[in-house]
């Protein structure tokens, strides 16, 4: 018996995602406001703003890069910072963390 076709039937009535439309169009937003800034040179001439979402978060991060050497000057929010909010998800971070700061067990 064949099931690639059940298989497909049973894909193409799969669910849609949950509110697709607001992350699409929070994001063209976004988009529009990067391209508005660096039309403006807001942060000087020299350096553009860009987008990207972080493969771990999925947050949109935001940096101000040299366009001569493509260093990125400033990241909002910073790499850290994304990773800390990462942390803070798993169970028992919070409860390491302490117990490594003050040396304390349990």
């Amino acid at each position: 018996m064949d099931l690639t076709a059940i298989n497909n039937a049973a894909a193409s009535h799969a669910p849609a995602p949950a509110n697709p439309l607001p992350q699409a169009s929070e994001d063209r937003d976004i988009v529009q406001a990067v391209r508005a800034v660096n039309g403006a040179e807001l942060f000087g001439q020299g350096t553009r703003l860009t987008i990207q979402r972080d493969p771990q978060s999925q947050r949109v991060v935001l940096k101000i890069v040299n366009q001569k050497t493509n260093e990125v000057v400033t990241e909002i929010p910073a790499d850290s910072v994304l990773r800390l909010a990462e942390d803070l998800k798993q169970p028992d971070y919070v409860v390491q963390l302490s117990q490594n700061l003050t040396g304390k067990k349990g």
